[in-house]
């Protein structure tokens, strides 16, 4: 297959998920989710992933880009199909984080010491990053990575230990792991919002 061939295959294939959701009424996309993904979130708790409005359907914008986060920038060079596949990555994001989520609360049940569950995070948001990346294309992957390399040394974000410098406690390095970009999220629709450690065991 040819190197075309292959990124329209990659654009496609999941835009026909992504496009079923977009039809859908707007609703708590953790609950939707739930029926294939099986999110720990329960949307009645007004915590998860959550839908609040359309991916935008103006055409790609190649001007000088406003917001300093540099996936909002990347998003509004898409056309409205490539926002809708977007958008399905990031929902799949948001369900990675809510497990996040229910992992914290499983280790703090389990007494674990603060730098444990710092580090257990920060490795599962690094991991999560990866797989969400796995449906981007060369490009977009090749232009994260660099500016993670550049500021980091590490393609896929910091480190717990260079979190951990920045912040100067565990405690803070599990809330920078487990932070959704708001910035990204509202590009596309989105909201995220935690679940406590009571919702998530009684989900």
């Amino acid at each position: 297959m040819s190197p075309s061939l292959r990124s329209l295959a990659v654009r496609v294939v999941p835009a026909l998920f992504a496009a079923q959701v977009a039809f859908l009424p707007l609703q708590p996309a953790a609950a939707a989710a739930a029926q294939t993904l099986g999110a720990p979130c329960r949307s009645d708790a007004g915590c998860g992933s959550v839908v609040v409005a359309p991916v935008s359907q103006a055409t790609p914008d190649f001007g000088p880009c406003s917001s300093p986060e540099p996936v909002v920038c990347l998003i509004r060079r898409e056309t409205p199909q490539e926002r809708e596949v977007a958008r399905d990555q990031r929902l799949r994001y948001h369900h990675l984080l809510e497990d996040m989520g229910r992992t914290e609360c499983d280790m703090r049940a389990q007494g674990r010491s603060e730098e444990e569950i710092a580090r257990t995070l920060v490795d599962m948001r690094n991991d999560a990053k990866d797989v969400v990346r796995a449906g981007m294309t060369r490009e977009q992957v090749a232009e994260l990575e660099a500016r993670n390399l550049k500021k980091y040394g590490n393609p896929l974000g910091p480190t717990a230990d260079q979190l951990y410098v920045k912040y100067g406690s565990w405690e803070k390095v599990t809330g920078a792991a487990t932070r959704s970009s708001a910035a990204v999220d509202q590009e596309l629709g989105l909201e995220f919002h935690h679940c406590s450690c009571q919702v998530v065991r009684a989900a």
